[in-house]
């Protein structure tokens, strides 16, 4: 199959998770065409069968803000003629499900007929969709896709909740390579970032508020009170500075180091003892899945789709959000007994393994089966 891939090319779940599917469909002989602004950074190496297709927006003093549906919308037009493709994944409603639509039409003025799979990762519908300027514009991307994907139960169930859908959302859960997991690299020491008698604790995000970077500082701040741990911060956002002053303000700053963006993050994981995900919101939580993958229990809220990821009491624990005091407990539950620390370690691998590529690809390779057939008849 030819197949298009629309998405973000960020650090941001969504965009990595768009890259790896891509890159395994192309590992399964599909021909992939990623498009847009620029390479994912989780894309290293195009081959005979991934490419990669850039969206330029050409910049006229005319518009306060560039058009980039525009762009994409006629770069789409031109590819699928170009390269013939056959169909569209794109990921988050918008913009891209509203270019892909607008390419679609086209495409369909010259008697090209092409499916359209939207995938929605979370805040395309639990903040930015749901915002009033741009909720019927997101209503009508859904509604006029020919499948519909959510990466979770839960944000299947809050898209139903927050727009009036007509169609049906199959659910289709992130996945991980867990051989990227294993670990054989020479460089995965702990003494690079602590002492031999430390616990590591990891958290990974884009620090914005909805990641509750506070609370990670909180639960740690608990922690270290109990036994000698340091803190690692992956990732570069608004939360970063107000975080640093924290540190500085608590007397801690020594023992949390901030990383900023990586992607070596596996190879971060590998010495981590404990990961933290205290999030207001995670339509999934890739990062807690990454991270189990590496044999890290996770301590995390149990918001949105993260019990869907997080097993209480088996890969981690979960607790209210804003429940800083039953996370801390909870991480000193796993940390204080070596035992039990390599019991959590084991069953979060072993649940990991239950989002395996190898195993959630296929459902989307159905997904497009059944989008195919919908434009045939």
């Amino acid at each position: 199959m030819n197949i298009a891939i629309v998405c973000y090319p960020t650090f941001g779940g969504s965009g990595v998770v768009a890259t790896e599917l891509g890159i395994a469909l192309a590992n399964n002989g599909h021909e992939v065409h990623f498009i847009t602004y620029k390479q994912p950074v989780k894309l290293e190496l195009l081959s005979h069968n991934i490419h990669f297709h850039e969206v330029s927006v050409p910049k006229y003093p005319l518009f306060q803000y560039q058009p980039y549906e525009l762009a994409l919308s006629s770069k789409l037009v031109n590819m699928v003629k170009l390269h013939n493709i056959e169909l569209l994944h794109v990921h988050y409603a918008i913009p891209h499900a509203y270019a892909g639509y607008m390419a679609k039409k086209m495409l369909a003025e010259e008697g090209i007929h092409i499916p359209m799979v939207t995938t929605l990762h979370g805040t395309d519908i639990t903040l930015v969709g749901n915002h009033p300027f741009y909720k019927p514009a997101v209503t009508f991307s859904i509604n006029n896709s020919d499948v519909v994907t959510s990466v979770s139960q839960s944000l299947k169930d809050d898209t139903l909740r927050l727009f009036d859908i007509k169609t049906d959302i199959h659910v289709v859960p992130n996945f991980i390579d867990v051989t990227k997991y294993k670990h054989t690299f020479s460089d995965c020491k702990r003494e690079m970032m602590a002492e031999e008698h430390e616990k590591i604790i990891t958290h990974v995000s884009n620090l914005r508020e909805v990641k509750r970077i506070k609370d990670v500082l909180e639960v740690f701040y608990k922690v270290q009170e109990s036994i000698p741990a340091k803190l690692i911060i992956v990732g570069e956002g608004p939360e970063k500075a107000p975080a640093e002053e924290w540190c500085e303000n608590h007397g801690i700053s020594k023992k949390v180091i901030f990383l900023g963006n990586s992607s070596e993050v596996n190879k971060i994981l590998c010495f981590s003892d404990l990961f933290l995900l205290p999030s207001e919101k995670e339509s999934f939580g890739l990062a807690a899945l990454e991270a189990m993958a590496s044999g890290v229990p996770v301590i995390s809220s149990n918001t949105g789709g993260l019990p869907e990821v997080n097993k209480h009491g088996i890969s981690g624990y979960l607790s209210d959000v804003g429940d800083v005091a039953d996370m801390a407990e909870n991480a000193l539950k796993i940390l204080s007994d070596g035992q039990e620390l390599l019991r959590f370690k084991i069953q979060a691998k072993e649940t990991a393994q239950g989002f395996e590529t190898n195993l959630i690809v296929p459902l989307y390779e159905e997904v497009y089966e059944k989008a195919m057939k919908e434009v045939v008849s």
